[in-house]
């Protein structure tokens, strides 16, 4: 996250192309209760050639699927804990900061809006290698950055790399194992930012060349898994249209129209309230605990996203109506604690108890509000347009994490400071969250969100 984030407890059960009629339900079973019928099978390879290819079975895909998923998040958290060294090393200002944050989401989105669909022509796998291949160029960018420039290119070259490879990894989730893989497609982005913030900042505190030797370990791991991406089973037909699909535009299939337009405010609150701690927590959090340690930077980031994922699973079994409020109502409790602990601004263990206990509440509706939202909209995909219908879902996602943390950055320079500025934003958070409640409970069919439509043959 720079964050992203950056990231579906249910899936379920769209007709695929085999032609079973399933259902997906809200029951408390499996992931959710929803995903196939029993004695429905699983997807499989839809072309022969890949059924005949020799590779990974269906657990390690799924293994290798999601530890890409959360490598690539915890790459994007990893500069969080050393922007404060980046400041004092070249002397810019807090804008900057949210500036080389904002840039992260704006080009995960322009990726994902020219390259989100592709892999549904192309297959999956080469538009992961690709994406690895560039990510990690954009470590050694990091590993040897001199100036605010080189940050920017690095963060650019992340956020295509991010943007193109997300669509194709939630979807090939899905096709190995719609049950399962929609549960990772939730659970991996708050593992991945938790993990990123948290380890970043152990390594920059304890080890040694702290702007080199964090990006050069995930080096080492993107490459590792782009040499397990060869040995995946390709599960898409290759098929023409792959130049025509990168024209962005937004194409929903029509039965996810309104579960899309309930879903798309609570992601974008809960991925501005993972914006707003990815780029000014760590400035808040020193501001509290008086303290210039780098474990400090990272750690607000850590909670947040560590009680995501533990809300993932959870409310795994919770039926996704329950879900969204239950996230909505945490992020508005979370935020209120965390505003009111800030106070002032002179800290103290009091204020810092609070800030941190407020940021796990937070934490717990972002995951909660996350996993509604994908479960609401993503099981209405067809095969064929699961990389399209993930992408936009993550389009909104990074919009909501970039703007608001970019408008933020201004207005701690040229608008009342700090501390003036964090009461805002949670405030816009608060008012986000309440207008995704009043489209929850206002809309008009409230069992497209309970009950994807029984296919029909």
């Amino acid at each position: 996250m720079s964050t992203a984030s950056a990231k579906s407890a249910a899936v379920a059960s769209s007709r695929t192309s085999s032609g079973p009629s399933s259902r997906t339900s809200d029951s408390p079973r499996g992931n959710g209760g929803a995903g196939p019928a029993a004695g429905t099978p699983r997807e499989m390879p839809p072309d022969t050639a890949a059924g005949r290819r020799r590779g990974l079975g269906p657990t390690a895909s799924l293994a290798l699927l999601a530890s890409i998923i959360v490598s690539l998040l915890a790459a994007s958290s990893a500069p969080t804990p050393l922007y404060a060294v980046y400041q004092q090393h070249w002397g810019f200002s807090p804008i900057t900061t949210t500036v080389v944050f904002g840039v992260y989401a704006l080009a995960v989105l322009g990726a994902l809006l020219v390259f989100g669909k592709i892999s549904d022509h192309t297959g999956r796998r080469p538009v992961l290698i690709a994406a690895l291949v560039v990510q990690a160029a954009a470590m050694v960018v990091f590993a040897e950055a001199g100036s605010v420039g080189a940050l920017l290119t690095g963060r650019v070259m992340q956020g295509v790399a991010t943007g193109a490879a997300l669509g194709a990894l939630g979807a090939g989730l899905l096709d190995v194992d719609r049950l399962r893989g929609g549960f990772l497609n939730s659970l991996a982005p708050a593992m991945g930012t938790a993990s990123g913030a948290l380890v970043s900042g152990l390594v920059v505190q304890y080890l040694p060349a702290p702007t080199h030797l964090v990006y050069y370990l995930l080096l080492g791991v993107f490459a590792l898994q782009a040499l397990g991406v060869l040995a995946l089973r390709e599960t898409v037909t290759p098929k023409r249209g792959a130049l025509r699909s990168m024209a962005p535009e937004i194409k929903l299939p029509r039965v996810a129209r309104t579960p899309f337009a309930i879903a798309a405010p609570v992601l974008f609150a809960v991925w501005a309230l993972a914006g707003f701690y990815g780029s000014l927590g760590p400035a808040i959090t020193r501001m509290l605990v008086h303290s210039d340690s780098e474990v400090w930077g990272g750690l607000p980031l850590f909670v947040l996203a560590g009680a995501a994922g533990l809300s993932v699973l959870a409310l795994r079994t919770t039926p996704t109506r329950t879900v969204m409020v239950v996230g909505i109502a945490a992020l508005v409790v979370g935020v209120a604690i965390t505003v009111f602990s800030i106070g002032s601004g002179t800290g103290g263990a009091g204020a810092a108890t609070g800030f941190f206990v407020g940021s796990a509440i937070a934490g717990f509706g972002f995951g909660s509000g996350f996993q509604g939202g994908i479960r609401m909209v993503a099981p209405l995909a067809q095969p064929h347009e699961r990389a399209g219908l993930l992408s936009l879902l993550y389009v909104v996602s990074y919009l909501g994490m970039g703007v608001p943390s970019v408008i933020g950055g201004f207005l701690v320079v040229h608008g009342g400071g700090l501390l003036d500025t964090a009461r805002e934003y949670g405030a816009a958070v608060v008012v986000l969250a309440a207008a995704a409640l009043a489209g929850l409970l206002l809309a008009r069919r409230p069992h497209a969100i309970e009950v994807a439509p029984e296919s029909r043959s």
